[in-house]
C-alpha cells in the first residue's frame, strides 16, 4: 500500500490482529521494511503477540519513491512520515521500533510529535554512530574507492539490494548526517528503550545517551555486532517486556 506525504510516495504495510496496539517499525539506512522486520522474524514476534505491525519503508529506500533533493532527507521531514502516516491510518498514538537510521528517525518523532507515540524501542543507536562517516559513505556510494571500513561495508550492503538508488541514498546520509541536539533530549518524556549489540562497531555512546534522556534505559546484546543486533533473540524479549509494560 501507498500514501502520500507531503508529494512523495511512501510504501507502507500493515499485518496482525485489527485489535491490537499499533507499532510503527522503521528499518536501517539502505535496508528497507521486509529485510529489516521480517526476514528476521519481528513482524512474526509482533503480531503473534498480538500487535498491529505498520510496516513503512522510508523515502529512498525499498518500494518508496527516492528524490535526489537534500532537502527531501532532512530528519524532521523523514519523522514527520511517519506522523502522516498515522495520520493517513487515523492512529492517534502507536509504539515505535527503529534500529539504526530508524532510531535516529525516533529520536526525532519523540521530540517533534510526543503525543503521538506512547513508547519507544530504539536499536542501534548512541551518540556516535555511522552518522558520523556520512560524507566518506556518500563518496563511496557515488563510486569513489571505499575510504574506511565503514564506506566499504555500507557500500557493498546497498549495491547488493536492487532496491536501492545510490545517488538517493548518498544524498539521504548526507542530509542526515547533522549530530543531535543533545539539550533537547533531556525534555523527552516518551519511555524509551534503547538496545546496542555489545559488539557493535557502527555505534558508541549508547550509555550517554541513555543519561540524557530521563525515560530512557538500556539494554546491551552481548557479543553481536551491528547487523547482527537485529534477529537476536535477547532484543525481541527486551522489546516485548518493555512494550507490553504500558
Amino acid at each position: 500500500m501507498d500514501f502520500d506525504s507531503d508529494g512523495v510516495r511512501l510504501h507502507y504495510e500493515v499485518h496482525g490482529p485489527e485489535s491490537g496496539a499499533p507499532i510503527v517499525l522503521v528499518h536501517g539506512f539502505a535496508s528497507h521494511y521486509r529485510l529489516n522486520w521480517v526476514g528476521t522474524r519481528w513482524q512474526e514476534t509482533l503480531t503473534g503477540a498480538g500487535f498491529r505491525v505498520i510496516g513503512l519503508d522510508c523515502r529512498g529506500h525499498g518500494d518508496s519513491d527516492k528524490p535526489h533533493d537534500p532537502r527531501a532527507y532532512e530528519t524532521p521531514v523523514m519523522a514527520a512520515d511517519v506522523e502522516r502516516l498515522l495520520d493517513h491510518l487515523g492512529i492517534e498514538s502507536a509504539h515505535y521500533l527503529g534500529f539504526s537510521m530508524g532510531a535516529r528517525i525516533g529520536i526525532q518523532c519523540v521530540l517533534d510529535f510526543p503525543s503521538r507515540l506512547r513508547r519507544a524501542v530504539l536499536g542501534g543507536v548512541g551518540v556516535k554512530g555511522a552518522l558520523a562517516q556520512a560524507q566518506s559513505i556518500a563518496r563511496a556510494l557515488r563510486g569513489g574507492v571505499p575510504e574506511n571500513p565503514v564506506a566499504k561495508t555500507f557500500y557493498e550492503f546497498a549495491k547488493a539490494r536492487p532496491h536501492n538508488d545510490l545517488e538517493a541514498l548518498a544524498v539521504c546520509i548526507e542530509a542526515l548526517s547533522p549530530p543531535f541536539d543533545l539539550a533537547l533530549l533531556k525534555a523527552v518524556k516518551t519511555p524509551i528503550l534503547l538496545v546496542v549489540g555489545g559488539n557493535d562497531e557502527l555505534v558508541s555512546g549508547a550509555e550517554d545517551l541513555v543519561e540524557m534522556m530521563p525515560t530512557a534505559k538500556l539494554v546491551i546484546v552481548p557479543g553481536r555486532d551491528h547487523l547482527g543486533t537485529v534477529p537476536a533473540s535477547e532484543f525481541k524479549a527486551a522489546a516485548l517486556a518493555f512494550l507490553e509494560g504500558g
